[in-house]
């Protein structure tokens, strides 16, 4: 509980070793500047000490980016008329789309920052879906979002089927013939609360079972290596594609009137 309390308040125990050494550096270099050729060029100001970059890799390349990239890709070699999103991270996935093409993103919480090619609208899905929602585009997409429904992160309702109830809200945004971009974690099945839902592989594709047809389906697997074509039917589904909590992405069309 503490540790959870600490990382919330933006101190990782785990990274405490590393501030330290780094910390030693930052002196030994902060010193070693001061007394170089060149230094009074540019006045000093405050200290600002990065402590734990050091060693560390030129990008944190997560789940979040190989499947914003696989999803982004997808929408522009589909090029629907109309794109609307739910819930995807604004700084990842919809900064990716809106490079190329207007946005209408929807979030319960509210979002003040006018951004171009992105238009926002603060709607709840777990309330009645507002009639201009209903069947109101031809490309959907939820990326890394449906597992936090009912579980009150983000402020919503606390509900233990708030997934399928906002599942159900989301395919009735869908047009006959659109496609719904889906991705959320997938493993053995079991609630991380109050963080997430983790599903089973066939849960997922279980919801498109009737009216819909996947089209494709894409793993982002535990050591974060993507796969871009899986066989959503193979016998590697039952094992959830190797995953205890990796990512499953499908794209799915709407058949039913």
């Amino acid at each position: 509980m503490i540790r959870a309390i600490l990382r919330a308040a933006g101190f990782d125990p785990r990274r405490f070793p590393t501030a330290v050494s780094g910390w030693q550096r930052f002196t030994r270099d902060r010193e070693r500047y001061r007394g170089m050729p060149g230094a009074d060029a540019i006045p000093l100001g405050d200290d600002l000490p990065m402590l734990t970059e050091f060693g560390e890799s030129s990008g944190h390349l997560g789940a979040y980016f190989f499947q914003d990239l696989q999803v982004a890709k997808w929408i522009l070699t589909d090029q629907p008329q109309r794109h609307v999103d739910v819930g995807s991270r604004l700084d990842g996935f919809i900064g990716h789309l809106a490079v190329f093409r207007e946005v209408d993103v929807l979030d319960i919480r509210p979002q003040p920052v006018a951004v171009p090619n992105v238009r926002f609208h603060q709607v709840d899905l777990s309330a009645e879906l507002p009639p201009e929602w209903i069947a109101c585009t031809d490309s959907l997409s939820c990326l890394h979002t449906i597992e936090h429904f009912g579980l009150g992160r983000y402020g919503d309702d606390i509900d233990p089927l708030g997934h399928l109830k906002g599942l159900e809200q989301l395919k009735r945004m869908v047009k006959p013939g659109g496609r719904f971009y889906l991705s959320t974690p997938i493993g053995p099945e079991r609630v991380e609360f109050n963080a997430h839902r983790i599903f089973a592989a066939s849960t997922v594709t279980g919801w498109f079972r009737d009216g819909w047809q996947i089209e494709r389906f894409a793993v982002v697997d535990d050591a974060t290596r993507l796969h871009p074509e899986v066989d959503w039917q193979s016998e590697a589904a039952r094992n959830h594609h190797g995953c205890q909590a990796g990512v499953g992405i499908l794209c799915a069309i709407r058949t039913s009137p």
